[in-house]
């Protein structure tokens, strides 16, 4: 089968990028967690294991967007779903995507992304994405008052064979004293979570953006539902710092972080004081229930999406 030009050369920078191997992983976070076996029926309940082990605010303080690596993924799973949206971020945050400690997601992704541009194969190794992910992608930029977000590209080599010549076209900002250029875009909203029904995520939705200024076929269309169909949900964990979950075709496919170390520091000790933050979406019955019984100015506040 012949691939692409553009196929071959991304899978060629892929195969390069493994050589440099990957980071041993720190400890994962030292926070409470259940114990949990493989099968599904031997997971805990969401809801009783928000109950009995919530997290709490010292906890909440010890996850890093590094130690997040060290975790298995039920680990992570158990934490996003002890988590609440928060406010929908707004600005520039630096991202990182990971496969956590003893993860088959790599394997699993393989297949999901096999065959998934439509009238292509893609035959490389899934376990490259986490490496080329370090190199092309860099993080989002939140255009919260829009209802847009567009993803932070910084190398665009790799990119190159299928967004061709015409780079200047492209916008960009000048993010410390780096050029981000600003591909797939995508629509954001408050949604229901795809792991957890029983609260709102904030949804990062690539399925229908070409009707957004700044939309270019190739690469957008890869993302969205004539591509690989990304749907991505985040959930705050402290005010500037994100987790989130990356589908693709409705299958979980990887974990990523966002961060924006001035938010963390601008806002970071009004939540440690009031351990509240806004929230934009809907908590969920189960913990408006939990903020109902405290002091009047410890509750979350829910607004409006802007």
């Amino acid at each position: 089968m012949r691939y692409p030009r553009w196929l071959l050369s991304i899978a060629l920078a892929m195969s390069q990028a493994v050589l440099l191997g990957c980071p041993s992983n720190p400890d994962p976070p030292q926070i409470p967690y259940a114990q949990s076996g493989e099968q599904y029926s031997d997971k805990m309940d969401l809801a009783r294991l928000e109950h009995e082990l919530p997290l709490k605010q010292a906890d909440l303080m010890k996850i890093t967007p590094d130690n997040l690596k060290g975790a298995t993924q039920e680990q992570v799973d158990q934490i996003y779903a002890r988590l609440t949206a928060g406010p929908i971020p707004d600005g520039v945050y630096d991202g990182q995507m990971f496969f956590p400690k003893g993860s088959s997601e790599r394997a699993r992704l393989a297949e999901i992304v096999g065959g998934g541009i439509k009238g292509f194969v893609v035959d490389v190794k899934a376990a490259t994405l986490e490496h080329i992910g370090e190199f092309i992608w860099k993080g989002k930029v939140f255009y919260r008052n829009e209802g847009v977000l567009r993803n932070r590209i910084e190398d665009l080599l790799l990119l190159k064979p299928i967004v061709g010549p015409n780079i200047e076209s492209i916008p960009k900002l000048d993010i410390d004293d780096k050029d981000s250029w600003l591909l797939f875009p995508a629509k954001l909203y408050c949604g229901q979570s795809l792991m957890d029904g029983r609260r709102e995520s904030i949804i990062i939705d690539y399925a229908f953006t070409d009707d957004l200024p700044g939309y270019r076929e190739m690469p957008d269309v890869l993302a969205g539902r004539e591509g690989l169909e990304i749907r991505d949900e985040i959930r705050m964990v402290r005010p500037g710092f994100y987790l989130g979950r990356a589908y693709i075709k409705k299958v979980f496919a990887l974990n990523f972080t966002l961060y924006n170390k001035a938010v963390a520091e601008k806002d970071t000790p009004a939540f440690v004081d009031s351990g509240t933050t806004t929230e934009d979406c809907w908590i969920g019955n189960q913990r408006l229930t939990a903020m109902a019984n405290k002091p009047d100015h410890q509750q979350a506040r829910l607004i409006e999406p802007q």
